[in-house]
């Protein structure tokens, strides 16, 4: 019985199998849909490429500009120190 039900799995499942790859089938060339797919997938892999360059170089740009803007807050945070050094000392010069 155990064996009936091995070789009964078995066979099916090289039906299933011989049926897939018939179905598919096998050619040199791709048909005309496929060639489509592809030229679509192509186009997209293009385009997604585009994108992240144009992304990388917005991400820069926008880095540099953080880096400036950091820079300018660094040196008003310091005249600011700087200021009230000297406004400390004027208060206690009087």
């Amino acid at each position: 019985m155990n064996a009936v039900k091995k070789l009964k799995n078995t066979v099916l499942i090289a039906v299933i199998g011989g049926s897939l790859i018939l179905s598919v089938g096998c050619t040199k060339h791709p048909n005309e849909e496929q060639i489509r797919v592809m030229e679509e997938t192509r186009q997209a892999a293009l385009s997604a490429e585009q994108k992240l360059d144009e992304t990388s170089q917005m991400r820069k740009q926008k880095e540099g500009e953080l880096s400036g803007s950091q820079q300018k807050l660094d040196k008003v945070k310091k005249q600011k120190a700087e200021t009230e050094a000297r406004a400390k000392n004027f208060d206690s010069g009087m």
